[in-house]
């Protein structure tokens, strides 16, 4: 096979080809196509040579690659609910990467980013580090680090989907108490007994035990600990009016 990345150059005879890198990283090649849950790389580059080298080697690897030549190209694309990651260039036409970085970095927190580029230099690099890049790759790169880096970038984001859809779950449950429930839930979670919630709120202590075992049942809270960590979970957002 011909040189995988032919306009950034190679690092030298010596370094891994995409035959020899596939195979270690678990690679696979998909006769019919990818499946609709596979990881999606994203690669934003100006050069097409860049791009379509990229998806060859992403393609290689059993994950599904969508490249752009342009910032706004890719913002344009909606965004998937699979692990997904961004290699990306840092010179664009338009909007270059590090600005493109704080859009993601914004509304696609589960989605990492790579750097690549021709020209970068050490504030360049730090600014991007800062901005929670997973990696900074100078061209030419080489290869495998690259591959690893990805697989990487596609495990964090797997993780934060999962954290994601945990999060939501909990915020559904919390929707559907009552406003008399979240009132319960916010005092027992402070600490508070039943007799003392009961005061509090006016009302009898058999029907604080009432509300309570509501609260359990629709948070999916087995005890009492459980109660309180989904407490503190939903507190940036949902329960910070009660506290």
């Amino acid at each position: 096979m011909s040189q995988v990345l032919s306009s950034v150059g190679r690092q030298g005879t010596s370094g891994p080809h995409i035959e020899d890198v596939v195979p270690a990283l678990g690679g696979r090649r998909l006769a019919h196509g990818v499946r609709q849950d596979t990881p999606t790389v994203f690669v934003v580059d100006d050069d097409v040579t860049v791009r379509e080298s990229l998806r060859l080697l992403i393609t290689f690897a059993g994950w599904r690659a969508e490249t752009f030549a342009s910032a706004q190209e890719f913002l344009a694309r909606p965004r998937v609910l699979s692990p997904s990651c961004l290699v990306l260039d840092v010179s664009l036409p338009d909007m270059n990467g590090l600005e493109l970085q704080e859009r993601v970095a914004t509304d696609r927190i589960e989605m990492p980013i790579i750097f690549i580029t021709s020209d970068g230099d050490i504030p360049m690099t730090v600014r991007a580090m800062k901005a929670g890049a997973l990696e900074f790759m100078t061209k030419p790169f080489d290869e495998e680090l690259l591959m690893r880096a990805i697989r990487s970038g596609l495990e964090q984001s797997r993780t934060a989907l999962g954290w994601k859809a945990e999060i939501q779950a909990l915020h559904n449950c919390y929707a559907s108490l009552t406003f008399r429930e979240r009132e319960v839930m916010a005092l027992v979670v402070s600490g508070l007994l039943n007799k003392q919630i009961g005061l509090k709120l006016g009302i009898s202590e058999i029907t604080v035990k009432a509300h309570r075992g509501k609260v359990m049942q629709k948070m999916n809270a087995g005890s009492l600990a459980d109660l309180v960590k989904a407490a503190e979970r939903l507190r940036p957002a949902a329960l910070r009016s009660w506290f």
